[in-house]
């Protein structure tokens, strides 16, 4: 009897790793962004940190309407082309973690900033994107041979006009064989100005909210009281139509945003995550930035996915690539 019941007992422990390790694909993550402090360290060493899924190269700044595109990564590399990044892109890649270009930010740089003048203007810019950071040709990739995962809206500035047919355009030079990720950093307050229509198309993989700097749905470090945000989670961003993976985005410092929304890790593991993770479409916790992170991401790190052998798995993935 033992005997006959050995061979199931086997089949049932490869169908529970299986599954352990499906879910491992699918947990939660910590994206960042990296790009606006010369002093932060290298895109390589943020990604061999192992507290990274996902890295926003910060920001592609203006674009559109006839400019000049300009990438700005501040102490990094001014002027462009950063093609020494190249390798540490690939480097990224090769641990498992997505590497995307960030559009906007809080700024317009020598130019007018990030304006679409029309649809078209859109495709545009969309094919730009595509020939000079994801998998087309140019004779003038600005981050060099290596080939993006996607791009995130990160639009604070210039227009509002004409982002969900810039999504529309890039999402459709995705292929069964190599996905364009879309992902959106709309501010918390509701509706975004910018980012509303882009994100209703319901294209992008990940939507990280910005919850802070926005003292109408954010925490609040003087009282402790977290109302603001999770009536701003549960009741807008959550059910918002177009949100596949939703990410609380947090300051990784007080210092990091000036105008509030800075969450202690002790609150956010024993407050903030229990309440957000039970949301079908919680994604993750997206941080600004890789400058102010100063042991942030590794304190929540464990927390931030709610299935422990989701995180275990991909911890002893991580701990291998990196050595």
């Amino acid at each position: 009897m033992a005997a006959c019941l050995r061979p199931l007992f086997l089949a049932l422990i490869s169908l529970l790793m299986i599954s352990s390790l499906t879910r491992s694909s699918e947990g939660a993550g910590i994206a960042v962004y990296w790009g606006q402090n010369g002093n932060e360290g290298s895109l390589e060493e943020a990604c061999r940190s192992g507290n990274y899924d996902y890295v926003n190269i910060a920001f592609l700044v203006s674009f559109g309407s006839g400019q000049t595109p300009e990438l700005n990564l501040a102490g990094h590399c001014i002027p462009s082309p950063c093609t020494f990044l190249s390798s540490q892109i690939e480097v990224c890649q090769s641990l498992g973690i997505k590497v995307l270009l960030s559009l906007g930010g809080g700024g317009a740089g020598a130019g007018r900033g990030p304006i679409l003048a029309s649809p078209e203007d859109a495709r545009d810019v969309a094919a730009y994107l595509w020939n000079n950071y994801l998998g087309g040709q140019s004779d003038s990739r600005p981050l060099g041979a290596a080939v993006l995962d996607g791009i995130d809206f990160d639009i604070e500035y210039g227009s509002n006009l004409y982002w969900d047919d810039l999504a529309r355009a890039l999402s459709g030079y995705s292929t069964a064989e190599r996905k364009v990720y879309l992902s959106a950093a709309p501010q918390c307050f509701f509706p975004d100005y910018y980012l509303d229509a882009a994100i209703r198309t319901g294209l992008f993989d990940f939507v990280w909210v910005q919850f802070y700097n926005n003292p109408p749905c954010q925490y609040s470090t003087t009282t402790g009281n977290a109302d603001n945000l999770l009536n701003s989670w549960s009741n807008q961003w959550s059910p918002y139509p177009g949100v596949n993976k939703l990410f609380l985005g947090l300051p990784a410092a007080q210092a990091a945003a000036p105008s509030g929304g800075y969450i202690p890790p002790e609150v956010l593991i024993s407050q903030i995550l229990p309440v957000v993770q039970s949301y079908p479409n919680y994604g993750g916790v997206m941080l600004w930035s890789t400058f102010y992170d100063q042991n942030y991401s590794r304190a929540i790190r464990p927390y931030v996915n709610g299935d422990p052998l989701t995180y275990t798995t991909k911890s002893v993935k991580k701990s291998h690539a990196v050595a």
